[in-house]
Protein backbone atom coordinates (compact mmCIF):
# COMPACT_ATOMS: atom_id res chain seq x y z
CA UNK A 1 0.00 0.00 0.00
CA UNK A 2 1.37 3.47 -0.76
CA UNK A 3 3.00 5.23 2.12
CA UNK A 4 0.76 8.29 1.96
CA UNK A 5 -2.46 6.38 2.57
CA UNK A 6 -4.05 7.34 5.88
CA UNK A 7 -4.82 4.08 7.65
CA UNK A 8 -5.33 4.79 11.33
CA UNK A 9 -7.88 7.08 12.83
CA UNK A 10 -7.54 8.66 16.24
CA UNK A 11 -8.03 6.02 18.93
CA UNK A 12 -10.89 6.30 21.36
CA UNK A 13 -14.57 5.78 21.50
CA UNK A 14 -16.66 5.78 18.41
CA UNK A 15 -19.31 8.37 17.72
CA UNK A 16 -22.37 8.52 20.00
CA UNK A 17 -24.30 7.44 16.91
CA UNK A 18 -23.26 3.89 17.84
CA UNK A 19 -25.94 4.03 20.54
CA UNK A 20 -28.55 5.68 18.35
CA UNK A 21 -30.21 2.46 17.22
CA UNK A 22 -30.47 0.79 20.65
CA UNK A 23 -30.75 3.72 23.06
CA UNK A 24 -34.58 3.99 22.91
CA UNK A 25 -34.69 0.39 24.18
CA UNK A 26 -32.67 1.37 27.26
CA UNK A 27 -34.97 4.35 27.88
CA UNK A 28 -37.97 2.05 27.63
CA UNK A 29 -36.37 -0.52 29.95
CA UNK A 30 -35.54 2.06 32.63
CA UNK A 31 -39.03 3.55 32.40
CA UNK A 32 -40.61 0.09 32.71
CA UNK A 33 -38.50 -0.77 35.78
CA UNK A 34 -39.37 2.57 37.36
CA UNK A 35 -43.08 2.19 36.73
CA UNK A 36 -43.10 -1.37 38.06
CA UNK A 37 -41.21 -0.37 41.20
CA UNK A 38 -43.59 2.54 41.79
CA UNK A 39 -46.56 0.19 41.49
CA UNK A 40 -45.04 -2.18 44.05
CA UNK A 41 -44.40 0.74 46.42
CA UNK A 42 -48.01 1.92 46.15
CA UNK A 43 -49.33 -1.59 46.71
CA UNK A 44 -47.06 -2.56 49.62
CA UNK A 45 -46.40 0.60 51.65
CA UNK A 46 -48.35 2.94 53.87
CA UNK A 47 -49.41 6.25 52.44
CA UNK A 48 -46.78 8.44 54.19
CA UNK A 49 -43.93 5.99 53.50
CA UNK A 50 -45.10 5.38 49.94
CA UNK A 51 -45.38 9.10 49.26
CA UNK A 52 -41.85 9.69 50.56
CA UNK A 53 -40.47 6.79 48.53
CA UNK A 54 -42.27 7.91 45.37
CA UNK A 55 -40.96 11.45 45.81
CA UNK A 56 -37.41 10.18 46.07
CA UNK A 57 -37.94 7.92 43.05
CA UNK A 58 -39.23 10.89 41.09
CA UNK A 59 -36.05 12.76 42.06
CA UNK A 60 -34.02 9.74 40.85
CA UNK A 61 -35.85 9.78 37.52
CA UNK A 62 -35.33 13.53 37.12
CA UNK A 63 -31.62 13.19 37.96
CA UNK A 64 -31.32 10.48 35.32
CA UNK A 65 -33.08 12.56 32.65
CA UNK A 66 -31.20 15.79 33.44
CA UNK A 67 -27.72 14.42 34.06
CA UNK A 68 -27.21 10.67 33.76
CA UNK A 69 -28.93 10.01 30.48
CA UNK A 70 -26.43 12.06 28.49
CA UNK A 71 -23.49 10.30 30.14
CA UNK A 72 -24.87 6.91 29.12
CA UNK A 73 -26.07 7.93 25.66
CA UNK A 74 -22.75 9.56 24.72
CA UNK A 75 -20.69 6.90 26.53
CA UNK A 76 -18.92 9.46 28.72
CA UNK A 77 -16.72 7.93 31.40
CA UNK A 78 -15.07 10.54 33.62
CA UNK A 79 -15.56 12.05 37.07
CA UNK A 80 -19.13 12.96 36.16
CA UNK A 81 -20.01 9.27 36.40
CA UNK A 82 -18.96 9.28 40.07
CA UNK A 83 -21.03 12.42 40.66
CA UNK A 84 -24.08 10.82 39.04
CA UNK A 85 -23.90 7.56 40.99
CA UNK A 86 -23.08 9.33 44.26
CA UNK A 87 -26.27 11.40 44.00
CA UNK A 88 -28.21 8.27 42.99
CA UNK A 89 -26.95 6.51 46.11
CA UNK A 90 -27.89 9.48 48.30
CA UNK A 91 -31.44 9.37 46.94
CA UNK A 92 -31.70 5.57 46.89
CA UNK A 93 -30.79 4.99 50.55
CA UNK A 94 -33.65 7.04 52.09
CA UNK A 95 -36.05 5.70 49.43
CA UNK A 96 -35.30 2.11 50.51
CA UNK A 97 -35.56 3.19 54.14
CA UNK A 98 -39.07 4.51 53.42
CA UNK A 99 -40.20 1.50 51.37
CA UNK A 100 -38.31 -1.74 50.90
CA UNK A 101 -39.97 -2.32 47.54
CA UNK A 102 -37.68 0.36 46.10
CA UNK A 103 -34.95 -2.30 45.92
CA UNK A 104 -36.56 -3.49 42.69
CA UNK A 105 -35.11 -0.31 41.14
CA UNK A 106 -31.75 -2.12 41.25
CA UNK A 107 -32.77 -3.78 37.96
CA UNK A 108 -32.19 -0.32 36.42
CA UNK A 109 -29.51 1.11 38.69
CA UNK A 110 -27.00 -1.76 38.42
CA UNK A 111 -26.75 -1.59 34.59
CA UNK A 112 -26.43 2.18 34.79
CA UNK A 113 -23.34 1.82 36.98
CA UNK A 114 -21.51 -0.08 34.25
CA UNK A 115 -22.68 2.41 31.62
CA UNK A 116 -21.02 5.43 33.24
CA UNK A 117 -17.75 4.06 34.64
CA UNK A 118 -15.21 1.26 34.41
CA UNK A 119 -15.85 -2.24 35.77
CA UNK A 120 -14.09 -2.01 39.14
CA UNK A 121 -15.64 1.25 40.44
CA UNK A 122 -19.00 0.27 38.93
CA UNK A 123 -18.88 -2.98 40.90
CA UNK A 124 -18.19 -0.96 44.05
CA UNK A 125 -21.37 1.05 43.53
CA UNK A 126 -23.36 -2.11 42.76
CA UNK A 127 -22.19 -3.59 46.09
CA UNK A 128 -23.15 -0.36 47.86
CA UNK A 129 -26.63 -0.41 46.28
CA UNK A 130 -27.23 -4.00 47.35
CA UNK A 131 -25.72 -3.54 50.80
CA UNK A 132 -28.14 -0.69 51.52
CA UNK A 133 -31.10 -3.03 51.92
CA UNK A 134 -29.10 -5.44 54.10
CA UNK A 135 -27.91 -2.69 56.43
CA UNK A 136 -31.38 -1.19 56.79
CA UNK A 137 -32.92 -4.62 57.31
CA UNK A 138 -30.41 -5.46 60.02
CA UNK A 139 -30.93 -2.04 61.65
CA UNK A 140 -34.73 -2.46 61.75
CA UNK A 141 -34.79 -6.06 62.93
CA UNK A 142 -31.62 -6.15 65.03
CA UNK A 143 -31.00 -9.63 63.61
CA UNK A 144 -27.69 -9.54 61.77
CA UNK A 145 -27.47 -13.32 61.40
CA UNK A 146 -30.99 -13.49 59.98
CA UNK A 147 -30.18 -10.72 57.56
CA UNK A 148 -27.10 -12.55 56.31
CA UNK A 149 -28.98 -15.84 55.87
CA UNK A 150 -32.23 -14.29 54.60
CA UNK A 151 -31.92 -11.44 52.12
CA UNK A 152 -28.10 -11.75 52.15
CA UNK A 153 -27.79 -14.56 49.55
CA UNK A 154 -30.27 -12.79 47.27
CA UNK A 155 -28.20 -9.60 47.42
CA UNK A 156 -25.02 -11.59 46.77
CA UNK A 157 -26.60 -13.27 43.77
CA UNK A 158 -27.67 -9.88 42.40
CA UNK A 159 -24.11 -8.56 42.80
CA UNK A 160 -22.58 -11.61 41.08
CA UNK A 161 -25.06 -11.49 38.20
CA UNK A 162 -24.53 -7.74 37.84
CA UNK A 163 -20.74 -8.12 37.77
CA UNK A 164 -20.82 -10.96 35.25
CA UNK A 165 -23.37 -9.31 33.00
CA UNK A 166 -21.78 -5.84 33.29
CA UNK A 167 -18.29 -7.15 32.51
CA UNK A 168 -19.57 -9.16 29.57
CA UNK A 169 -21.58 -6.22 28.22
CA UNK A 170 -18.59 -3.88 28.45
CA UNK A 171 -16.42 -6.45 26.70
CA UNK A 172 -18.92 -6.81 23.88
CA UNK A 173 -19.28 -3.04 23.67
CA UNK A 174 -15.50 -2.64 23.46
CA UNK A 175 -15.35 -5.24 20.70
CA UNK A 176 -18.12 -3.48 18.80
CA UNK A 177 -16.36 -0.14 19.17
CA UNK A 178 -13.08 -1.61 17.94
CA UNK A 179 -14.86 -3.27 15.04
CA UNK A 180 -16.59 0.00 14.14
CA UNK A 181 -13.28 1.85 14.34
CA UNK A 182 -11.59 -0.72 12.09
CA UNK A 183 -14.47 -0.53 9.62
CA UNK A 184 -14.18 3.27 9.57
CA UNK A 185 -10.43 2.94 8.97
CA UNK A 186 -11.08 0.41 6.21
CA UNK A 187 -13.61 2.70 4.53
CA UNK A 188 -11.15 5.60 4.72
CA UNK A 189 -8.37 3.40 3.34
CA UNK A 190 -10.58 2.20 0.51
CA UNK A 191 -11.45 5.78 -0.39
CA UNK A 192 -7.76 6.72 -0.38
CA UNK A 193 -6.83 3.67 -2.43
CA UNK A 194 -9.59 4.43 -4.94
CA UNK A 195 -8.41 8.03 -5.21
CA UNK A 196 -4.77 7.03 -5.61
CA UNK A 197 -5.70 4.33 -8.14
CA UNK A 198 -7.68 6.89 -10.12
CA UNK A 199 -4.80 9.35 -10.04
CA UNK A 200 -2.35 6.62 -11.04
CA UNK A 201 -4.65 5.59 -13.89
CA UNK A 202 -4.95 9.17 -15.09
CA UNK A 203 -1.18 9.61 -14.94
CA UNK A 204 -0.60 6.33 -16.79
CA UNK A 205 -3.15 7.27 -19.45
CA UNK A 206 -1.56 10.67 -19.90
CA UNK A 207 1.83 9.04 -20.24
CA UNK A 208 0.47 6.57 -22.77
CA UNK A 209 -1.19 9.32 -24.80
CA UNK A 210 1.98 11.39 -24.67
CA UNK A 211 3.94 8.43 -26.02
CA UNK A 212 1.38 7.75 -28.74
CA UNK A 213 1.33 11.40 -29.79
CA UNK A 214 5.13 11.47 -29.82
CA UNK A 215 5.26 8.35 -31.99
CA UNK A 216 2.63 9.63 -34.43
CA UNK A 217 2.22 13.39 -34.64
CA UNK A 218 5.63 14.52 -33.37
CA UNK A 219 7.64 11.93 -35.28
CA UNK A 220 5.59 12.46 -38.40
CA UNK A 221 6.00 16.23 -38.31
CA UNK A 222 9.74 15.85 -37.69
CA UNK A 223 10.04 13.59 -40.73
CA UNK A 224 8.05 16.02 -42.86
CA UNK A 225 10.25 18.93 -41.78
CA UNK A 226 13.40 17.03 -42.74
CA UNK A 227 11.98 15.93 -46.09
CA UNK A 228 10.73 19.42 -46.94
CA UNK A 229 14.09 20.91 -46.03
CA UNK A 230 15.81 18.39 -48.28
CA UNK A 231 13.32 19.16 -51.04
CA UNK A 232 14.01 22.85 -50.77
CA UNK A 233 17.77 22.25 -50.94
CA UNK A 234 17.44 20.01 -54.04
CA UNK A 235 14.66 21.95 -55.75
CA UNK A 236 17.02 23.82 -58.15
CA UNK A 237 20.06 21.60 -58.03
CA UNK A 238 18.31 18.24 -58.64
CA UNK A 239 14.58 18.53 -59.48
CA UNK A 240 14.19 14.75 -59.80
CA UNK A 241 15.59 14.18 -56.32
CA UNK A 242 13.38 16.98 -54.98
CA UNK A 243 10.35 15.31 -56.58
CA UNK A 244 11.21 12.00 -54.91
CA UNK A 245 11.53 13.82 -51.60
CA UNK A 246 8.07 15.33 -52.10
CA UNK A 247 6.58 11.92 -52.89
CA UNK A 248 8.22 10.50 -49.78
CA UNK A 249 6.90 13.44 -47.75
CA UNK A 250 3.35 12.84 -48.99
CA UNK A 251 3.59 9.13 -48.25
CA UNK A 252 5.01 9.83 -44.80
CA UNK A 253 2.22 12.31 -44.09
CA UNK A 254 -0.44 9.78 -45.13
CA UNK A 255 1.07 7.04 -43.00
CA UNK A 256 1.27 9.18 -39.86
CA UNK A 257 -2.21 10.59 -40.56
CA UNK A 258 -3.55 7.05 -40.57
CA UNK A 259 -1.79 6.32 -37.28
CA UNK A 260 -3.18 9.52 -35.76
CA UNK A 261 -6.70 8.60 -36.89
CA UNK A 262 -6.28 5.17 -35.35
CA UNK A 263 -5.30 6.85 -32.09
CA UNK A 264 -8.36 9.10 -32.27
CA UNK A 265 -10.57 6.10 -33.04
CA UNK A 266 -9.28 4.38 -29.92
CA UNK A 267 -10.50 7.39 -27.92
CA UNK A 268 -13.92 7.42 -29.54
CA UNK A 269 -16.77 7.50 -26.98
CA UNK A 270 -18.25 4.07 -26.28
CA UNK A 271 -21.69 5.23 -27.44
CA UNK A 272 -20.33 5.97 -30.92
CA UNK A 273 -18.23 2.83 -31.00
CA UNK A 274 -21.35 0.69 -30.46
CA UNK A 275 -23.90 2.53 -32.63
CA UNK A 276 -24.37 5.34 -35.18
CA UNK A 277 -24.60 8.97 -34.11
CA UNK A 278 -28.45 9.28 -34.07
CA UNK A 279 -28.79 6.27 -31.77
CA UNK A 280 -26.00 7.55 -29.54
CA UNK A 281 -27.61 11.01 -29.19
CA UNK A 282 -31.01 9.38 -28.58
CA UNK A 283 -29.60 7.26 -25.73
CA UNK A 284 -27.98 10.36 -24.29
CA UNK A 285 -31.33 12.18 -24.36
CA UNK A 286 -33.20 9.29 -22.78
CA UNK A 287 -30.62 9.00 -19.98
CA UNK A 288 -31.08 12.71 -19.25
CA UNK A 289 -34.68 12.09 -18.15
CA UNK A 290 -38.29 11.87 -19.33
CA UNK A 291 -38.49 15.65 -19.92
CA UNK A 292 -36.14 15.32 -22.92
CA UNK A 293 -37.50 14.60 -26.39
CA UNK A 294 -35.41 13.62 -29.40
CA UNK A 295 -36.04 13.63 -33.13
CA UNK A 296 -34.01 13.15 -36.30
CA UNK A 297 -34.79 14.88 -39.60
CA UNK A 298 -33.33 14.21 -43.02
CA UNK A 299 -31.48 11.13 -44.15
CA UNK A 300 -28.87 10.04 -41.66
CA UNK A 301 -25.43 9.50 -43.10
CA UNK A 302 -22.13 8.43 -41.56
CA UNK A 303 -19.88 11.36 -40.76
CA UNK A 304 -16.18 11.36 -39.97
CA UNK A 305 -15.58 10.01 -36.46
CA UNK A 306 -14.12 13.30 -35.27
CA UNK A 307 -17.23 15.20 -36.42
CA UNK A 308 -19.58 12.72 -34.73
CA UNK A 309 -17.58 13.09 -31.51
CA UNK A 310 -17.99 16.88 -31.71
CA UNK A 311 -21.78 16.60 -32.13
CA UNK A 312 -22.14 14.01 -29.35
CA UNK A 313 -20.06 16.03 -26.90
CA UNK A 314 -22.00 19.17 -27.77
CA UNK A 315 -25.28 17.39 -27.04
CA UNK A 316 -23.89 16.08 -23.78
CA UNK A 317 -22.71 19.52 -22.64
CA UNK A 318 -25.91 21.30 -23.68
CA UNK A 319 -28.11 18.75 -21.91
CA UNK A 320 -25.97 18.94 -18.78
CA UNK A 321 -26.20 22.74 -18.69
CA UNK A 322 -29.96 22.69 -19.21
CA UNK A 323 -30.54 20.20 -16.39
CA UNK A 324 -27.92 21.28 -13.83
CA UNK A 325 -27.84 25.05 -14.29
CA UNK A 326 -30.93 26.22 -16.15
CA UNK A 327 -33.48 24.19 -14.21
CA UNK A 328 -35.28 23.32 -17.44
CA UNK A 329 -38.61 21.48 -17.31
CA UNK A 330 -38.76 20.62 -21.01
CA UNK A 331 -35.81 19.96 -23.33
CA UNK A 332 -35.90 19.17 -27.04
CA UNK A 333 -33.01 17.68 -29.03
CA UNK A 334 -32.99 17.62 -32.83
CA UNK A 335 -30.38 16.10 -35.13
CA UNK A 336 -30.93 17.30 -38.69
CA UNK A 337 -29.11 15.99 -41.77
CA UNK A 338 -29.15 18.42 -44.68
CA UNK A 339 -27.53 18.38 -48.07
CA UNK A 340 -24.30 20.00 -46.94
CA UNK A 341 -24.69 20.41 -43.18
CA UNK A 342 -25.33 18.33 -40.08
CA UNK A 343 -27.11 20.38 -37.41
CA UNK A 344 -27.57 19.56 -33.73
CA UNK A 345 -30.07 21.72 -31.85
CA UNK A 346 -30.82 21.60 -28.11
CA UNK A 347 -33.70 23.74 -26.84
CA UNK A 348 -34.78 24.21 -23.22
CA UNK A 349 -37.25 26.35 -21.28
CA UNK A 350 -34.87 27.02 -18.41
CA UNK A 351 -33.64 30.19 -16.75
CA UNK A 352 -31.62 31.39 -19.72
CA UNK A 353 -28.70 33.82 -19.63
CA UNK A 354 -27.02 36.62 -21.57
CA UNK A 355 -24.96 34.83 -24.25
CA UNK A 356 -22.26 37.51 -24.50
CA UNK A 357 -21.83 37.89 -20.73
CA UNK A 358 -18.90 36.04 -19.13
CA UNK A 359 -20.19 32.98 -17.26
CA UNK A 360 -16.96 31.80 -15.70
CA UNK A 361 -17.65 28.29 -16.98
CA UNK A 362 -15.51 26.15 -19.22
CA UNK A 363 -18.13 24.03 -20.97
CA UNK A 364 -19.49 26.53 -23.50
CA UNK A 365 -16.09 27.89 -24.47
CA UNK A 366 -14.74 24.37 -24.82
CA UNK A 367 -17.71 23.44 -27.00
CA UNK A 368 -17.16 26.51 -29.18
CA UNK A 369 -13.47 25.69 -29.62
CA UNK A 370 -14.22 22.07 -30.47
CA UNK A 371 -16.82 23.06 -33.08
CA UNK A 372 -14.48 25.66 -34.60
CA UNK A 373 -11.71 23.07 -34.92
CA UNK A 374 -14.11 20.86 -36.88
CA UNK A 375 -14.87 23.76 -39.26
CA UNK A 376 -18.39 24.29 -37.93
CA UNK A 377 -20.37 27.06 -36.27
CA UNK A 378 -21.94 27.34 -32.84
CA UNK A 379 -24.81 29.72 -32.18
CA UNK A 380 -26.43 30.43 -28.82
CA UNK A 381 -29.85 32.04 -28.50
CA UNK A 382 -30.86 32.86 -24.94
CA UNK A 383 -32.20 35.53 -22.62
CA UNK A 384 -32.79 35.63 -18.86
CA UNK A 385 -36.03 33.77 -18.21
CA UNK A 386 -36.48 32.97 -21.89
CA UNK A 387 -34.83 29.57 -22.22
CA UNK A 388 -31.84 28.66 -24.37
CA UNK A 389 -31.24 27.23 -27.83
CA UNK A 390 -27.81 25.89 -28.72
CA UNK A 391 -27.21 25.05 -32.38
CA UNK A 392 -24.14 23.32 -33.79
CA UNK A 393 -23.72 23.14 -37.56
CA UNK A 394 -20.93 21.11 -39.16
CA UNK A 395 -20.21 20.83 -42.89
CA UNK A 396 -21.01 17.35 -44.13
CA UNK A 397 -17.91 15.40 -45.06
CA UNK A 398 -17.91 11.76 -45.87
CA UNK A 399 -15.51 9.39 -44.24
CA UNK A 400 -13.87 8.89 -47.60
CA UNK A 401 -13.15 12.64 -47.74
CA UNK A 402 -11.63 12.48 -44.29
CA UNK A 403 -9.35 9.63 -45.32
CA UNK A 404 -8.23 11.36 -48.53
Amino acid sequence: MPGDVTVAAAPGRVSPDAWAARWPLWDSYFALVGAGTAALVVAGSSVPAGAAALSLMAALAGWYVVFGRRLMRDEIEDRRGYVYLAVVLLLYVPAVAAAGEVTFALFALCPQAYMVMATVPATGFVIAFNATHLVLHAARTGDVAGTLTGPGPVALMVVVVSVVFGTWARHVSAQNEERARLIAQLDASRADVARLSHEAGVAAERQRLAGDLHDTVAQGLSSLVLLLQATRADLRRDPDLADRHLELAVRTAREHLSETRALVAALTPADLAASPLPAAVQRLAHRAGPAVTFETTGTAMPLPTADEVVLLRAAQEALGNAIRHAGAVSIGVTLAYRADTAVLEVRDDGAGFVPDAPTGGYGLSSMRARVAQAGGALTVESAPGGGTTIRVALPVRSRDEEAA
